[in-house]
């Protein structure tokens, strides 16, 4: 009977840890963590052309901030097929259907202890891609003026990215 008592909390002990990970998402990709970055050297984290969007990160040298990321439009004449949203604005979540795309860890060539965790979040809108016949997705002007007029314009899907620090600051 006295083995009971002691193995329950044991076992309860031991499958702890795995309903943590169970409960962290998933990313859709999976890469290394990129080259360690120099302080003040400009880098791009994530380019996402369907939201004409580069993701460029540096780190700033400075304790309170010590990495700054920035959102830059890819091109004037881009025409967005998705948005690019406010993580605080938006909280995403797989609760609210939104997907993790991947996270991208930027490792301080100046301070090995250190990293930048960017997690980008992507939240589809199920709307069915039409391949032509050359297995091309093809918007074309006059077709989606014709939608437009007609009221007819498909939500965009939507992503959204959060910064966070990881690791021992140096001094």
């Amino acid at each position: 009977m006295k083995m009971i008592h002691v193995t329950l909390p044991l076992l309860l002990l031991a499958t702890a840890p795995l309903a943590a990970l169970a409960a962290a998402p998933k990313a859709e990709i999976e890469r290394p963590a990129a080259t360690a970055q120099a302080v003040g050297a400009v880098h791009t984290v994530r380019q996402i052309p369907e939201a004409c969007t580069r993701i460029e990160g540096r780190y700033t040298g400075q304790a309170g901030q010590p990495y700054d990321m920035q959102l830059v439009r890819t091109s004037p004449q881009c025409q967005a097929r998705a948005a690019f949203l406010d993580f605080s604005k938006v909280s995403p979540s797989e609760a609210a259907g939104w997907k993790l795309n991947e996270v991208v860890r930027v490792p301080s060539a100046a301070c090995s202890t250190q990293q930048a965790l960017i997690e980008i979040w992507r939240k589809p809108v199920g709307q069915q891609v039409k391949l032509d016949g050359q297995g091309q997705n093809r918007v074309y002007l006059e077709d989606g003026k014709a939608q437009a007029a007609a009221g007819r314009l498909a939500a965009l899907p939507a992503y959204s990215a959060k910064l966070s620090m990881e690791g021992k600051a140096c001094q």
